[in-house]
């Protein structure tokens, strides 16, 4: 007998992925936490059934939304990531010896201590000295900070549920007091393809303008996430995304990605004309 994961990506299309092994199952106090081993994606993380990552094409993701920033800000120390129990983001931060200390903050304890066990390929950082890992919500976290951080990524769920709260105004207008005067935002910014989740996007984009004044989306190919195309958003007080992008300093580190190339940075910031399409019409829209 053969057992599938399925997940519905609309109410019309779903992803469904062979599983050998059903690893773990839970319920948290916020939501059902699953672990599954399949052939294909190796071990992959759902919450409430929706896919968060697989081993075979995390790198993409926590590539993207790490080293985009890193290599345009040119002296980052104090990192505040919210969200990423996975520990993926962490992983791709401490490979940064120049970076001080990383808080992160993530409402779910139980997520953490699951993936140290069962995904320590994402989880193998959560144990370096300059982390420090606060239980709470990222929204009410945020709220205390300010002019603390150089760079803040947020690494939420979908909008919806416990990651509902970072997706608002008033989220994002706290992550610019937070940060330095020179400060940037980065966050997952969803897809752009199916219907329900291009509006998620263009809703986020427009608190994110109203909120920052260089701000800028960019895209990488996920395979196991809806459509596969997915966006992030880049946020600045002072930095633009490839006019301050300094491929020499980010290139001389010497870190070796499996995704992300200073030249694949420019080109992921060339976005299809549906997208643009997508962005423009919300940036100077009235409530």
């Amino acid at each position: 007998m053969e057992f599938w994961f399925s997940e519905l990506q609309t109410p019309d299309v779903k992803l469904s992925i062979r599983v050998d092994r059903h690893l773990y199952s839970g319920k948290s106090e916020f939501q059902r936490i699953d672990v599954f081993e399949s052939p294909e994606f190796g071990r992959f993380l759902t919450l409430d059934g929706y896919m968060m990552l697989t081993e075979k094409d995390e790198f993409i993701y926590h590539e993207m939304i790490t080293h985009v920033p890193m290599a345009v800000h040119p002296n980052v120390k104090d990192v505040l990531v919210i969200g990423a129990g996975d520990g993926g983001v962490i992983r791709e931060l401490t490979r940064y010896p120049d970076i001080e200390r990383i808080h992160m903050v993530e409402i779910d304890p139980m997520v953490v201590e699951v993936c140290k066990k069962y995904l320590p390929k994402t989880a193998c950082k959560l144990d370096d000295p300059r982390l420090t890992i606060y239980y709470e919500d990222g929204l009410r976290f945020v709220r205390s900070r300010v002019d603390m951080y150089d760079l803040i990524i947020v690494d939420s769920t979908d909008p919806f549920g416990p990651g509902e709260g970072l997706f608002t105004r008033e989220f994002y207008g706290n992550c610019y007091k937070a940060l330095h005067e020179d400060g940037i935002m980065v966050n997952q910014h969803e897809s752009p393809f199916y219907e329900a989740d291009a509006t998620a996007c263009q809703r986020a984009h427009k608190r994110i303008v109203e909120s920052f004044p260089i701000s800028r989306v960019y895209q990488a190919h996920i395979p196991t996430y809806p459509s596969g195309h997915w966006l992030f958003g880049f946020a600045s007080k002072k930095y633009h995304p490839l006019k301050d992008l300094n491929e020499e300093r980010w290139n001389s580190r010497g870190l070796i990605c499996n995704y992300y190339t200073t030249t694949l940075h420019k080109g992921a910031f060339y976005l299809p004309a549906y997208v643009e399409e997508l962005l423009k019409k919300v940036e100077h829209m009235d409530d």
